[in-house]
């Protein structure tokens, strides 16, 4: 008998909000299988609080946690990306410091890179999404207060796997196949893992890659990501056809079948013998 692939590795670089790591760890508990390799990488980042939270949640997770801490700064994207290429041409999934996944987030995201080898990049909805917004495009909600009813709508969404503009940074599982290709982050160019997720993404398009939604699973997030100063400048410089694309998406919300799909079965979710079906 075949033995299923190996989960992604998620990669969870920490931040300075010790109430949003303490929330993201417990997310992570709580919606991801037994012994998913997860990697915390603290850029000198966590306070003693953090740290403290950190030691606690290493000691009970059931999960197969590492923790790394630099003794120096390098800067957000630079770490992100010294994170990546620790992990070579293993497939991962990047975590906003503030994420909250929902049950069965990474099952969802591992199979949707299993269903289209063209697929580099896929990012599951957010409530503080921009293009994967949901319930509203481009909306900044509060998490799902029902996140298991949110996670068993996201489960039974037909798996069709759209293209969006870019990867966007709440969550997004990288294919490291794809990613070795073209050469990782761009720490030289850009202070934001927001816009350097951006351009690695229009690198990706630019050699036959897909970046798609996930519309199968779900990543709640405290707010939303944006740009360090300068760094859209330089996205725009290098890619000019970049703000024409993402506003013409927006208007158009090629999405909005899938989002109002979601809200059907979002409703439906809602039944006692449906919720009981959430997720093995």
């Amino acid at each position: 008998m075949s033995q299923a692939p190996a989960l992604p590795v998620v990669l969870l670089p920490v931040g300075v909000d010790d109430d949003a790591l303490d929330a993201c760890l417990a997310a992570l508990d709580a919606g991801t299988p037994p012994r998913t390799r997860v990697w915390l990488a603290d850029d000198a980042q966590a306070g003693p609080r953090g740290l403290a939270i950190i030691e606690r949640w290493l000691q009970r997770t059931p999960l197969q946690a590492e923790y790394t801490r630099r003794q120096q700064v390098i800067g957000e994207v630079a770490h992100l990306d010294e994170m990546l290429r620790v992990c070579a041409g293993d497939d991962v999934v990047v975590l906003a410091p503030d994420a909250q996944p929902l049950s069965g987030w990474l099952l969802q995201l591992s199979a949707c890179l299993a269903r289209d080898a063209a697929i580099a990049t896929a990012t599951p909805w957010c409530n503080a999404g921009e293009s994967v917004s949901w319930p509203r495009l481009g909306d900044v909600s509060p998490p799902p207060l029902d996140s298991e009813r949110t996670a068993l709508a996201c489960a039974a969404m037909p798996p069709i796997h759209p293209e969006i503009p870019a990867a966007v940074g709440h969550a997004v599982a990288l294919r490291g196949k794809a990613r070795q290709r073209v050469g990782g982050l761009d720490a030289s160019s850009y202070a934001s893992c927001y816009a350097a997720l951006i351009d690695l993404s229009l690198r990706l398009a630019g050699l036959g890659w897909r970046n798609v939604l996930c519309e199968t699973a779900f990543v709640a997030r405290g707010g939303e990501g944006g740009p360090s100063d300068g760094d859209m400048d330089v996205l725009n410089a290098r890619w000019p056809a970049w703000n024409a694309r993402m506003a013409q998406f927006l208007m158009q919300d090629p999405l909005h079948e899938q989002r109002e799909r979601l809200a059907s079965l979002y409703v439906d979710a809602g039944a006692p013998e449906r919720q009981r079906e959430l997720f093995l």
